[in-house]
């Protein structure tokens, strides 16, 4: 199926986000932004929650840890306990280093794996033709009206007086 999107461009940062929140006003709900660094602005503008993603690292960060202290202290104390050098086989803080980077691991591996499933990255997935490196020196404005809901000339208009640079494509999608 082919889709119709309006693809702009911009130079600087403040024309984008005026034409981000005058589109926005306009109630166009298909837009995507972007752009070499983050502009914290556009959090708000998009009507974006915050992200999820810091809690998802931290319980699962403390999963890890926790699993694995269960795991060392059942091999040590329950399973296998050996005596070595009269120490106690439930000695907790012996295991408080290897916790803590069992606890980076997780939590690295878990924000990593949480960011390309909520962000729907995956191998095969389709791009916008003529975007790629473009972003890292512009700031580029997809937008993906409705059908028949808003007039083509009239959206270009609106980001031209935003010093934008616009077209349309068809995108398969």
């Amino acid at each position: 199926m082919k889709e119709r999107v309006l693809i702009s461009t911009f130079n600087s940062p403040d024309y984008l986000l005026a034409a981000v929140r005058e589109v926005r006003d306009r109630g166009i709900d298909g837009v995507e932004v972007y752009r070499p660094f983050a502009l914290p602005e556009l959090t708000g503008l998009l009507g974006m929650r915050p992200s999820r993603l810091p809690w998802f690292c931290l319980s699962l960060g403390l999963v890890g840890a926790g699993l694995k202290v269960w795991f060392e202290f059942w091999t040590t104390a329950v399973d296998w306990p050996v005596n070595v050098g009269g120490k106690p086989w439930n000695s907790l803080l012996a295991f408080v280093p290897v916790t803590f980077e069992v606890l980076v691991l997780f939590a690295a591996v878990s924000t990593i794996l949480g960011f390309l499933l909520t962000r729907r990255l995956f191998p095969g997935k389709k791009t916008i033709e003529g975007i790629g490196s473009s972003a890292d020196d512009q700031f580029i404005l997809v937008l993906r009206p409705r059908p028949n809901e808003f007039d083509e000339g009239d959206l270009e208009r609106l980001l031209q007086g935003h010093q934008a640079v616009s077209n349309w494509k068809e995108w398969e999608a």
